[in-house]
């Protein structure tokens, strides 16, 4: 029969394999992880430079809904945005040559995104 020493380090042993299980992202987390972080940075630059035109919070509100994520994938995703936001916030005050540059190669590249994800995960 094991000893009540042999129980323990059996006990300490598995406390220290053990680890929660986390929800499992889906295969396009990263991507709109990165699309949520344009559309932050579309949110702040574009009315700088011209006319709002979307609701990119409106935008990515949707996006969110839309994937119905757990609580941890949302504050992510969430924070994409946020970081979309701050990234150009730092470099921007007005509008400049580079910030419409900027305003263009966001552009595409969310329609890169959109594109992609759609075409690899929508039922």
């Amino acid at each position: 029969m094991p000893s009540k020493k042999t129980f323990l380090v059996i006990f300490v042993m598995a406390g220290l394999l053990w680890q929660p299980a986390y929800a499992v992202d889906p295969p396009y987390q990263g991507q709109m992880q990165q699309l949520l972080g344009v559309v932050g940075s579309l949110y702040f630059l574009q009315p700088l430079c011209e006319d709002q035109k979307n609701d990119w919070r409106q935008h990515a509100a949707e996006l969110i809904a839309f994937d119905d994520p757990d609580d941890d994938r949302r504050q992510r995703l969430n924070g994409a945005f946020n970081q979309g936001y701050q990234a150009y916030a730092r470099l921007y005050q007005n509008c400049s040559p580079s910030a419409r540059q900027a305003i263009t190669r966001l552009l595409i590249k969310a329609d890169q995104l959109t594109r992609d994800i759609h075409s690899r995960y929508a039922e």
